[in-house]
């Protein structure tokens, strides 16, 4: 009975939800609506079923025609309930709810249903937002039709009774989150796309609290999205960024900040990404915008490393800190105190250092350290201008949310611009290694996989591209080509597929790591191991080369298999060994990091995304179609290329045999980061701003 208005639509979005799986599980042909009875917290579970999307929307209490009986669905194919609110094209990605039910008495099936109408309110307040919901009037830009209907069946849920406006006023957890929303550009957000909306000082009509209300609702949908990087689409920006963002539902964003109260601004805010990386280039963001916060000093000052200083301490380093950063040689006296000694690490001496210490990104904490000694010797790196630079930090900000929110207790992160790898072990680094990464014209790709297995000794099947494009021409110049380099050529029905065996000639080294993916990308070995000298490392075909493979598979693979066991199974043929859990790797584009001492390290922009993720976040100017103009248009059709039988779903392109085609190679789908998306925003549904299917490449090395 005393329950809040909040709480009481958060349990009525939970015992709805389960309604809505029931229904899904077990489609009634009755035209009574199923009932709720006696429902509990109880019988609420609260962790969605793996890959289902959850069906939300109000139970109708007025009869429904019978449905007419349904025809049995084609593979791959939605079956839909008749319901009252208007359907929706297919979308590219699937958008899951994250406060989403499991199905009751089973396991849901693949095709989602959506609920039936809620029963039409019979109080003003409640009138007027169902009929402002069912208004096509855009209530925020960007808001899509499916966010609508869930915000239609968040409300259906709640009797359409308002969650943030009140007898007229805002409630704790609207205002928490408006003031949260008005923070936006913290998180590098534009504050300008969350816009809230006023209560004056008159008394609101039933239309002006549902408006007022609905507004609200939009901003706080629309910032849980953003900061889960839901602002642009990624198939515009290149075809080969293809995380797996963690977009929120509307009405899993509207339930849980309802029932957070006067928590509402820190949960909404919990949305953003909270990896120390992330959080690093946050406070760089602050400094920036703030004057007080800018660098004393840029030129680096050596002084001999000693203990750690502490307000009250005395050190020979002390004069040398005062005239670094422009102090008087010694405090001044007062009528209670005697002028200061030059060597006092007092409080003058230890404000400059924290002031220091923040911007380079280092704990604020005014004490002398040994971190904050390497730091004062060591020059900024060059200024960009303020605007590229803030432009710099947003663009590698947005590159976070493309992240898991949760990278993992155990994962492998490579960064690509920084041709670096670590491996991460218990939340603590354990190793890293140099790489090789994609060429400019083969860039590797940009996702979140997992390592199931590495094998040993193994074979490579020339992909498509590199047969047409490399070795076809270099076998025309020289017949004896591939027996020189140890290939297998096969002719058959005037088709050619390539292998190389096994052995120290072979492109991928004595091991490779393998994480099934779209891309056909791997970890792999390299004979060309000179190639780990250079400083610009952009040499693949778009995997990722690891500079002594065998000392990173001691960090990957079970204990049994050291790197004295492995290396003594070279030559031996071909094994495969599975990981015991899989290991989560994450192929990341940061051109802006912190680096091992804390300071923030900027990278080459390999491939050009920082230049259209600037457009795209409207950062810079410019058109993405002309960014991403193709170089070249073919005057005609390519000829097909000789691809490969899929094999089993955990095996890559470059483990499975040509199947011969009665064509000859030709050439493979571009991999450039400027080819065009193929999706335009009407193919892609009612949402320009979500995911693109992710593109097949063939076997790329």
């Amino acid at each position: 009975m005393g329950a809040s208005r909040s709480a009481s639509v958060a349990l009525a979005a939970l015992i709805a939800g389960c309604v809505g799986y029931a229904a899904r599980a077990e489609p009634r042909l009755d035209p009574t609506p199923p009932v709720v009875q006696n429902a509990t917290a109880s019988d609420v579970l609260s962790e969605p079923a793996q890959g289902d999307a959850v069906a939300t929307g109000a139970i109708s209490a007025t009869p429904q025609p019978a449905p007419e009986p349904a025809k049995p669905a084609e593979a791959g194919e939605t079956v839909q309930a008749p319901s009252p609110l208007p359907s929706l094209p297919a979308e590219a990605g699937k958008e899951e709810s994250a406060q989403g039910m499991p199905p009751v008495g089973g396991a849901a099936p693949e095709s989602a249903v959506t609920a039936a109408s809620a029963p039409a309110p019979t109080d003003p307040i409640g009138a007027a937002l169902a009929a402002r919901l069912a208004d096509p009037a855009p209530l925020l830009a960007r808001l899509t039709t499916k966010d609508r209907e869930a915000m239609q069946a968040f409300y259906g849920l709640g009797a359409f009774k308002p969650v943030w406006v009140v007898d007229g006023a805002f409630t704790p957890a609207a205002k928490a989150a408006a003031s949260r929303l008005a923070l936006a550009a913290e998180d590098g957000l534009n504050v300008q796309a969350y816009p809230v909306p006023v209560i004056g000082t008159q008394g609101l009509s039933e239309a002006q609290t549902a408006e007022i209300e609905l507004k609200l609702s939009a901003a706080i949908v629309l910032y849980a999205k953003d900061a889960r990087g839901g602002r642009i689409n990624l198939a515009a920006v290149s075809r080969l960024i293809t995380p797996t963002l963690d977009i929120p539902g509307a009405d899993a964003v509207l339930t849980r900040i309802a029932s957070a109260g006067p928590q509402a601004g820190a949960v909404l805010q919990s949305y953003n990404p909270a990896q120390a990386g992330y959080l690093a280039l946050k406070t760089r963001l602050a400094g920036l915008r703030d004057l007080h916060s800018a660098p004393v000093a840029a030129s680096p000052l050596t002084i001999p490393a000693g203990p750690v200083l502490k307000i009250g301490m005395h050190d020979p380093r002390v004069p040398a800190l005062r005239s670094h950063f422009g102090l008087p040689t010694r405090t001044a006296g007062t009528l209670d105190a005697a002028p200061g000694e030059p060597d006092s690490y007092d409080g003058n001496v230890a404000a400059a250092v924290a002031k220091f210490q923040r911007s380079r990104l280092l704990p604020a904490t005014g004490t002398l350290t040994a971190q904050t000694v390497a730091a004062l010797g060591r020059a900024e790196p060059a200024a960009r201008t303020g605007g590229d630079e803030e432009s710099t930090i947003l663009v590698n900000m947005e590159r976070w949310r493309w992240l898991p929110s949760d990278l993992g207790r155990d994962y492998v992160m490579v960064n690509i611009p920084e041709f670096r790898l670590r491996v991460v072990r218990n939340g603590t680094q354990r190793d890293e290694a140099r790489v090789i990464v994609g060429k400019t014209e083969t860039p590797t790709p940009v996702f979140s996989g997992m390592m199931e297995y590495a094998v040993v000794n193994p074979s490579w099947n020339v992909p498509p591209s590199i047969l047409k494009n490399e070795f076809l021409p270099a076998l025309a110049r020289d017949p004896n080509y591939a027996a020189r380099r140890g290939y297998e050529v096969v002719y058959r029905n005037g088709n050619i597929s390539v292998r190389q065996p096994p052995g120290e000639r072979n492109a991928l080294g004595f091991i490779k790591f393998l994480f099934p993916n779209n891309h056909a990308v791997y970890l792999h070995d390299t004979p060309n191991r000179s190639l780990f000298s250079a400083s610009q490392r952009a040499m693949s075909h778009g995997c990722v080369r690891v500079d002594d493979p065998f000392r990173f598979a001691d960090s990957v693979l079970p204990e049994a298999w050291s790197s004295e066991r492995l290396k003594k199974l070279i030559g031996k043929g071909e094994r495969t060994i599975r990981l015991p859990e899989k290991l989560p790797v994450h192929l990341a584009y940061f051109t802006l990091a912190p680096d091992d001492y804390g300071s923030l390290r900027s990278y080459p922009d390999l491939y050009g995304h920082d230049a259209r993720m600037k457009i795209a976040l409207g950062l810079a100017p410019g058109s993405l179609l002309v960014a991403k103009a193709p170089a070249k248009v073919p005057a005609k059709t390519p000829p097909k290329v000789v691809t490969r039988t899929p094999a089993a779903t955990s095996a890559t392109a470059e483990n499975r045999r040509a199947t011969p085609r009665p064509t000859l190679p030709g050439t493979a789908p571009s991999r450039a980061a400027g080819a065009p998306a193929a999706r335009s925003a009407a193919a892609a549904g009612s949402d320009p701003w979500g995911p693109a299917p992710a593109p097949v490449s063939r076997g790329w090395w």
